[in-house]
């Protein structure tokens, strides 16, 4: 007898409908698999048979040939089993084959029937929701994450042995519902512990006001890595589309498996420089996501950044300025979102005291070149604001009165992206921040006459390009919208102008460096 299930694999964020035929019929016994599949899913024969004389199922005296479909399409992952064993009962008569119709299953077996969790169920039921699949049995520990999906009833299932009472009509299955979605927790970290630093500070505020990229600049221990690991806390949570988006990335790496809840929190991700190109951008055999990806919505941050392998860094491009990250092969291409806020911190030199009063620099000149060349004009071109930290004073770090603390830079942050989000809601702009505005859209960044005289004599002397005086506009927009202020003022302007530290070329005594 015939009986076909239907299931899906993913390539990116993208869900692909396999549809699983089992054949199943008196003869001499065997198991064939077809249908392109790669060793993870060939290797499901053993399982499925086991599972099946678990429950029950006898497949002793059995030919049973199964067929993934599209067969030119390669199937990769053990998600697969639950819709093989769901077909095989059914075509070996264990359970009517009615009940197979319009129901996506999805889950790993274990040689006694356990159903294990699998990566990306979620993505898959955004899939599966958009080409009208109404029924989903999903394994039990992706429960939280298959519940945010609306739209589909989906059913969790432990063991086979539940799957095919529920086939026959014999036992119900737990609906996945009601997922909790958990507020960003209390942060251990806050701004208020920061001593010193009051620029920093400031363009930390305004790089999170407006989701801009930003590089510090400071020998060791001048805070850069302390005012990263307080930004998370500075920006807003995140919306209920952008936490579902998030969310379906970190399903795809396998990092919901078993989650009780899901976050609103905003991810902060700091690989080691140490990471492979692979890693920071994604790829491999099976496309996977890579830290630019994870950091979706929240917070890169790349310390020590001139260490860094260059083509890694090089690799970067792409997601810097468009947002996502493209995988090409043979028969498919994967799309990643990779629109996170890119921190970076590095040295004004290999040594670290290059303009440091308390600490001899011991770099010769071309020491220096060499550090400064590790990082090349086109990556520093994308980063919007660039912040140089001097050495914090024993004054600074003596005194007793605590900063300003997280919240209140918080309020003033989300009161600059209400604005932001506003301009949007009236079909001004599609961009939901100012760094995200596109070049048709920098009307909103428009300046008055005196505006326009300050940027022209800093393009001229700095020698701006076209990237670069786009950024200072998009930041000068951000600085007023912290003020509230519907224009753009000189004075707004000429801060962000202030704020392209690289483009100022190597400066005495205060550790700035020139994109070599």
């Amino acid at each position: 007898m015939l009986a076909t299930a239907l299931s899906a694999m993913l390539f990116g964020l993208d869900a692909h409908p396999v549809r699983v035929e089992v054949e199943a019929a008196r003869g001499v016994p065997s198991f064939e698999l077809v249908g392109l599949a790669e060793t993870a899913v060939r290797e499901s024969r053993v399982r499925v048979k086991s599972a099946l004389l678990g429950v029950g199922v006898d497949i002793c005296e059995c030919a049973i040939v199964v067929n993934m479909a599209p067969a030119d399409v390669k199937k990769t992952g053990s998600g697969f089993d639950l819709a093989i064993a769901a077909a095989a009962c059914c075509a070996l008569q264990a359970a009517p084959a009615e009940a197979l119709e319009g129901v996506l299953f999805l889950g790993e077996l274990s040689l006694t029937g356990r159903v294990g969790p699998v990566r990306g169920v979620l993505p898959q039921l955004l899939g599966a929701r958009a080409r009208g699949v109404a029924r989903a049995v999903v394994p039990h520990a992706n429960a939280a994450e298959a519940s945010a999906v609306d739209g589909i009833d989906v059913r969790t299932v432990e063991t086979l042995g539940e799957l095919v009472a529920w086939l026959r009509g014999e036992a119900a299955l737990p609906r996945a519902e009601g997922a909790v979605w958990t507020a960003p927790p209390a942060m251990l970290d806050d701004l208020a512990e920061v001593r010193g630093q009051p620029s920093a500070r400031r363009v930390l505020e305004i790089a999170a006001a407006g989701n801009h990229n930003m590089l510090m600049i400071g020998p060791p221990g001048s805070g850069k890595t302390m005012l990263a690991r307080r930004l998370p806390g500075v920006l807003p949570p995140l919306s209920a589309q952008e936490a579902v988006e998030v969310a379906a990335i970190h399903s795809i790496a396998g990092m919901l498996n078993g989650a009780p809840t899901l976050s609103r929190a905003r991810p902060f991700r700091a690989p080691h420089h140490t990471v492979s190109d692979v890693g920071l951008i994604g790829g491999g055999e099976v496309p996977r996501p890579g830290e630019v990806s994870l950091a979706h919505g929240g917070v890169l941050f790349l310390d020590e950044l001139p260490e860094f392998r260059r083509s890694a860094l090089e690799a970067m491009r792409q997601p810097l300025e468009d947002g996502i990250v493209s995988i090409a092969r043979a028969r498919a291409r994967a799309t990643f979102p990779a629109r996170p806020m890119l921190v970076c911190a590095m040295n004004p030199c290999a040594c670290g005291y290059l303009g440091d009063s308390t600490h001899r620099c011991a770099c010769s000149q071309e020491r220096i070149r060499l550090y400064r060349a590790r990082l090349s004009g086109p990556i520093v071109d994308r980063i919007d604001v660039h912040v140089i930290l001097p050495p914090v004073t024993v004054t600074a770090l003596q005194q007793t009165e605590p900063g300003e603390p997280t919240a209140a830079v918080r309020a003033r942050v989300e009161k600059a992206r209400a604005i932001q989000t506003a301009r949007v809601t009236r079909g001004i702009v599609t961009s939901p921040t100012n760094a995200s505005l596109l070049a048709r859209e920098l009307d909103v960044a428009r300046l008055c006459s005196e505006g326009t005289r300050i940027v022209s004599a800093a393009v001229s002397r700095l020698a701006l390009s076209a990237r670069a005086y786009g950024k200072v506009l998009r930041v000068a927009r951000t600085i007023a919208d912290l003020d509230g202020a519907e224009r753009i003022s000189p004075g707004h302007v000429a801060e962000a102008i202030g704020l392209r530290a690289l483009d100022r070329g190597p400066t005495t005594g205060t550790g700035a460096v020139n994109a070599a």
